[in-house]
C-alpha cells in the first residue's frame, strides 16, 4: 500500500521561509512524476510545483523564483522549499505522486503566512 505523509506546514510571517516534506512508502515501481498542489479557502487545489522522473520541472508562475521542488530518491522524499512567503500562498498543501495513470495524494499539511 502506498503512503505519503507530508509534513512541513504552519505558521510563517511574510517574506519568510518553510520547506515541506512528502515522504514516500510502499511498493512503487516506477514512479512518472510527483508534485505539489495547494487548495486556499473556499478556493480548488491547484498545481504548485511539479518534478518528472526525469528531474524536468515546472512551477506554477505564481511561485517562479521563490518555491523549489526537489527530490531525494534515497530517502523516499519529495520537498518543497518555499521562499520569500506572501499570504496568499495561504492553503493546504497536498502531495501527489503519479505511478503511470494510479494517482495517490497525502493527507495535506496547513501552511498559513501572516501579514
Amino acid at each position: 500500500q502506498v503512503q505519503l505523509v507530508e509534513s512541513g506546514g504552519g505558521l510563517v510571517q511574510a517574506g519568510g521561509s518553510l520547506r515541506l516534506s512528502c515522504a514516500v512508502s510502499g511498493s512503487i515501481f516506477s514512479i512518472n512524476a510527483m508534485a505539489w498542489y495547494r487548495q486556499p479557502p473556499g478556493k480548488q487545489r491547484e498545481l504548485v510545483a511539479r518534478i518528472t522522473r526525469s528531474r524536468s520541472t515546472n512551477y506554477a508562475d505564481s511561485v517562479k523564483g521563490r518555491f523549489t521542488i526537489s527530490g531525494d530518491n534515497a530517502k523516499n522524499t519529495l520537498y518543497l522549499q518555499m521562499n520569500s512567503l506572501k499570504p496568499e500562498d495561504t492553503a493546504v498543501y497536498y502531495c501527489n505522486l503519479d505511478v503511470f495513470g494510479l494517482v495517490y495524494w497525502g493527507q495535506g499539511t496547513q501552511v498559513t503566512v501572516s501579514s
